[in-house]
C-alpha cells in the first residue's frame, strides 16, 4: 500500500478516535471543536507515514505529533489531554508504519 493511502487511513482513524469522546461532552461550539480536533489529528496521521526523519519510526511519530499538537494545547490550555493523546497516537502510528516498511 502506498504511503499516501496509509496516511489517509491513519489520519481518518486517528481523527475519528479523537472525536468520539467529544460526542459525550458538553462543549460550547461543539461542532467547531470537533472539526478542529479531527483536522489536527488527521494531519498528524497523514504526515507521519509521509515524512522521513532520521529516527526510529515511533520517535518520528512522537516528534511530528507533538509539533502538531502544541498549537492546539496552547490555544485551549488543555496541555495534558492534547499532548498526551497526540503523543500516544503519534508513537503508535509511527511504530506501525515503521513495522510495515521493514
Amino acid at each position: 500500500m502506498s504511503r499516501l493511502k496509509v496516511g489517509l487511513i491513519a489520519g481518518l482513524a486517528f481523527g475519528i478516535i479523537d472525536i468520539i469522546p467529544m460526542l459525550f461532552m458538553e462543549l460550547p461550539h461543539r461542532h467547531v471543536a470537533m472539526a478542529g480536533a479531527f483536522t489536527s489529528r488527521f494531519a498528524i496521521g497523514f504526515l507521519i507515514p509521509n515524512t522521513a526523519l532520521p529516527f526510529a519510526g515511533w520517535v518520528n511519530g512522537l516528534i511530528i505529533s507533538l509539533l502538531m499538537s502544541i498549537p492546539d494545547a496552547i490555544i485551549t490550555g488543555a496541555f495534558g489531554p492534547i499532548l498526551g493523546f497526540g503523543a500516544i497516537g503519534g508513537i503508535v502510528i509511527g511504530f506501525v508504519v515503521s513495522r510495515k516498511n521493514q
